[in-house]
Parts: C-alpha cells; sequence; structure tokens
C-alpha cells in the first residue's frame, strides 16, 4: 500500500525530522533507435491519468517531470519513487517510448532542443537566446520542509560546502550526443551556464536575499522568480527548501539516498543557525573549482574540500559528509540504511562509472541507452529500508 503524506502546509513543522519530496526529470527515448525523442507531452498525457498533477511537461519537448508526494521517512518516500517510475514507465512503454533517468541524452538530435509553447516560455527564449540550445538536461530536486524563509536562507549558506559532494554522488552525465565528455557530470557545467545559476551566494540575512533577487529581477536576469535557477533556494510557492544541484539519480534507490541525505544536511544546519551560527563565508572561486572537479571525476577520482581547498579522494569526502549527518541520521532511523548504501555506491559505481561500463562492453553508444532504460526504475534494494517509530 502507498504511504502518503497531507501537504506542508498542513502539517506542523518538525525540525528534527521534516517532510521531504522529490522532483525528478526524465528523457523519452524511442527504444528503437535510441535516441531522445520529443514526445514528453504524450507521456505526461497518458501518464496523468494515473499520476494525475504529480506529472507535468518540462520545458523541451524531449523531457517531462514527476514528483513525489512530501514523505516522512525514507520507507515511503521510495515507495512513492518507485510507484513514480513505474506508472512514467508503463505509460511510456503504452506510447511506445521508454523514460530514461540521465542528467544528459546519450543520443538524439536534441541541440536546440523543441521547446514547448508558452507565454512564459516565450519570453525567457527571448531573454536567454542560444543559452536553451542546451537546455535539454535533466536534474533530480529534493525539497525539504522549511517555513521559516529566514531561516530557509541561511541554512543555504551551511549547504553550500556540501554542494560538490552531492553532484560527485549523483552524477549521472558522461555522454552528450553520442561520445563520452570526460566528464562524469556534464549536465552541471552546461547549466552553469546561465545567469543565476550554480551555487547560491552567502546572505546575511533575508533582506539581503531579497534585494539581491529583487536586483537581478531589474536587470533582466530573471523571467520571475522561478527563475532563480541556484542549486539551493528557498521555494516560490511551496514551504520548503529546494536542493536542485544534481543530475538526475539513475535509480528510485539513489534518488531517495540523496533525498536523506539533504534533508540530514538541512536538520544539522538548521541547529547550528539557531545557535546563531549563519554558515561559513566560503569563497565563490574555491567553490567555483570544486564543482568542476567534482563534475569531471565523480566519485571516481578526487574532490576538493571547499572549506580547506585540499585535494583529496572523493570516497573521504563522503565519509566527512556521513560524519557531518551522522547525528540527524541516527535520529531519523536512516544511519544503517544510507552507511550502507554509500558503502555500495563508492564499492560498486555511480550512475556515470555504470553508463560508461555500459559503453565499454562492445563500445556502442546504443547499449548505454539500453542500460538506462533496464534500470530506469531499479531493482529492489537488498537493505529494503524499514519503517521505525
Amino acid at each position: 500500500m502507498t504511504v502518503t503524506v497531507p501537504s506542508p502546509e498542513a502539517v506542523p513543522f518538525d525540525a528534527t525530522c521534516p517532510l521531504m519530496g522529490v522532483e525528478e526529470e526524465y528523457f523519452v527515448v524511442d527504444p528503437a533507435t535510441r535516441a531522445a525523442m520529443p514526445r514528453g507531452a504524450e507521456v505526461v498525457r497518458r501518464a496523468g491519468r494515473r499520476l494525475h498533477d504529480r506529472v507535468s511537461l518540462e520545458f523541451t519537448m524531449f523531457q517531462m517531470e514527476a514528483k513525489t508526494p512530501p514523505c516522512a521517512g525514507l520507507p515511503e518516500l521510495e515507495r512513492e519513487l518507485r510507484r513514480m517510475r513505474a506508472e512514467v514507465a508503463a505509460a511510456a512503454r503504452e506510447e511506445g517510448l521508454a523514460p530514461v533517468a540521465t542528467g544528459t541524452a546519450v543520443l538524439g538530435d536534441y541541440v536546440p532542443p523543441l521547446i514547448h509553447e508558452d507565454p512564459r516560455y516565450a519570453i525567457g527564449i527571448a531573454n536567454y537566446r542560444s543559452l536553451h540550445d542546451e537546455a535539454a538536461i535533466c536534474a533530480g530536486h529534493v525539497h525539504v520542509h522549511l517555513p521559516d524563509r529566514e531561516r530557509a536562507v541561511l541554512v543555504s549558506n551551511h549547504l553550500r560546502p556540501w554542494l560538490p559532494v552531492l553532484i560527485a554522488l549523483m552524477a549521472n552525465s558522461p555522454f552528450w550526443q553520442g561520445h563520452d565528455t570526460g566528464y562524469a557530470s556534464y549536465r552541471t557545467l552546461t547549466w552553469g551556464k546561465w545567469p543565476v545559476a550554480g551555487p547560491p551566494p552567502y546572505f546575511s540575512s533575508l533582506a539581503e536575499y531579497e534585494e539581491v533577487v529583487a536586483a537581478l529581477g531589474e536587470s533582466g536576469a530573471l523571467v520571475d522568480p522561478g527563475t532563480i535557477f541556484w542549486d539551493i533556494r528557498p521555494s516560490a510557492h511551496l514551504p520548503t527548501l529546494e536542493v536542485r544541484v544534481t543530475d538526475v539519480a539513475g535509480t528510485a534507490g539513489e534518488s531517495a539516498l540523496l533525498a536523506a541525505i539533504v534533508r540530514a544536511l538541512v536538520v544539522v544546519s538548521l541547529e547550528r543557525v539557531e545557535r546563531g551560527d549563519h554558515g561559513p563565508r566560503l569563497s565563490g572561486e574555491r567553490l567555483r573549482v570544486a564543482y568542476w572537479r567534482a563534475c569531471r571525476d565523480g566519485l571516481d577520482g578526487h574532490g576538493i574540500d571547499p572549506l580547506t581547498g585540499r585535494l583529496c579522494p572523493a570516497a573521504e569526502l563522503v565519509g566527512t559528509l556521513l560524519a557531518h549527518i551522522r547525528p540527524s541520521l541516527a535520529r531519523t532511523g536512516d544511519l544503517a540504511v544510507v552507511t550502507r548504501r554509500l558503502e555500495r555506491l563508492l564499492a560498486e559505481g555511480g550512475g556515470a562509472a555504470r553508463q560508461r561500463a555500459a559503453f565499454a562492453a562492445r563500445g556502442r553508444a546504443a547499449d548505454v541507452v539500453d542500460h538506462l532504460v533496464a534500470s530506469y526504475i531499479g531493482p529492489a534494494d537488498r537493505d529494503e529500508p524499514q519503517e521505525h517509530a
């Protein structure tokens, strides 16, 4: 039985175990040619019969978006993710298509992409111009219930140093138009070209945040608050903090893992904010180079500790992250599951490594797409998370 939870607006805020939810973007591919196809609207229309407003169009015709309801715990979130992906896959099959969860499409004629007709999109096209040529990319977004926008802005300061580690963990976009880019997360690099994208600045208060946003709006860099594309942002329409830094996760289990980690980061950061700590004033240039290294190496090489600038193995940075969020994970009962899944991810390889392994077998990009189709939902995890009191 699927467990659903009321919307964040309808429940009291729990600072130790806030509600969380996930939004995911997918490509739609032709199983025969393996090319990304501009038929996302057809899959959305059919999937909407079962998922209703939990599926929607994306900016380009090659994509679609699906979202979970807010969930209180990791077990129900993973069930919702698996159900959501299964319904999307069933709808795509009925249209002779298949969904894939990858940050960039492996094959297809998607540069420049076909874009849905919409007055808001038309304004964006006039505003951002050829930036849209590389707009066919898919991310995963985690929302954590945090209704106080002042605290949400301060919490984002604490999350900034961990963004490169999250990029590396979920790096899942090594291929672009049939060739290996040499990067584990090429999507992150393409997204960084937009005027209000990448890591948010450090903000001392909500007032400063709103002043900067107002100035960006006056400059023409924004169409509306929805085009604040920073990798962390207070949601424009929900009482949540949205972390939107990673590629879409390769499997439902990895997506649930990401959400559990992000929620724990928010909880630990909120505790520090309540003690008067507004977060480290991390250098933007240091964070920028940490992003680049995370995009290039993913989990397979080294990363840069943004707080110290030290180059170290990606696995060491993941261990540091786990130690940082351990108290929160222990309180929610997620520590054992998250620890085992991180160990497995480091041992078996992340999304980018799995895509490259699929290619290496025969040197065929089509095999990468077949791998993505087959692993879209992912097998039931060996350590299925259990309900806890």
